[in-house]
C-alpha cells in the first residue's frame, strides 16, 4: 500500500512508526506481539527497534530481544555481541545467542529463521534446537 501511494519503498524507520501506531491503536484489546524490525535505511546505515504489545517504540545501535525467553537471551547476546562483525560472524554470535537463550526457555520453541542482512543480499538459514 506504502508502496503504490508514495511510489517508493518504505524505509525500516517508517515501517516501524507505521507498527508501533497500529499497536497503540489497538492498546486496549492489544495484539499479544513484541515485533522486532530491522533492515537498512537509503543511505546504508542499519536500523534496528523493538516494542512492546502496546507500541512502545525502543530503538538500538547493538541488538534486541523479545519474546518469553528474553532475560536469557540479554544475557548472553551482552558477552557475546561486538561492534563491527562480518555477516559470517553475525551469523554464529546470534545462532549461539538464540540456541542458548532457547535452551534456558521451556517456551521459546524448537529453533529459528536467521536473517543477515547486508548491502547486497539477505542471508536466511534456519536453526534446529532441542526438540524435547
Amino acid at each position: 500500500m506504502y508502496k503504490l501511494r508514495e511510489e517508493r519503498d518504505i524505509k525500516p524507520s517508517a515501517f516501524g512508526q507505521m507498527v508501533s501506531a497500529t499497536l497503540y491503536e489497538r492498546r486496549f484489546g492489544p495484539y499479544f506481539c513484541q515485533p522486532v524490525i530491522a533492515g537498512l535505511e537509503p543511505d546504508g546505515t542499519p536500523y534496528l527497534c523493538g516494542m512492546d504489545s502496546i507500541g512502545a517504540q525502543e530503538t538500538a545501535k547493538d541488538f534486541m530481544v523479545a519474546g518469553t525467553a528474553t532475560d536469557s537471551l540479554l544475557g548472553i547476546c551482552e558477552s557475546l555481541w561486538r561492534p563491527d562483525l562480518g555477516p559470517e560472524e553475525l551469523f554464529e554470535t546470534v545462532s549461539q545467542a538464540l540456541l542458548s537463550g532457547q535452551d534456558r526457555d521451556c517456551l521459546a520453541g524448537w529453533g529459528a529463521v536467521v536473517y543477515v542482512i547486508t548491502k547486497d543480499k539477505v542471508i536466511a538459514r534456519t536453526l534446529k534446537g532441542r526438540m524435547d
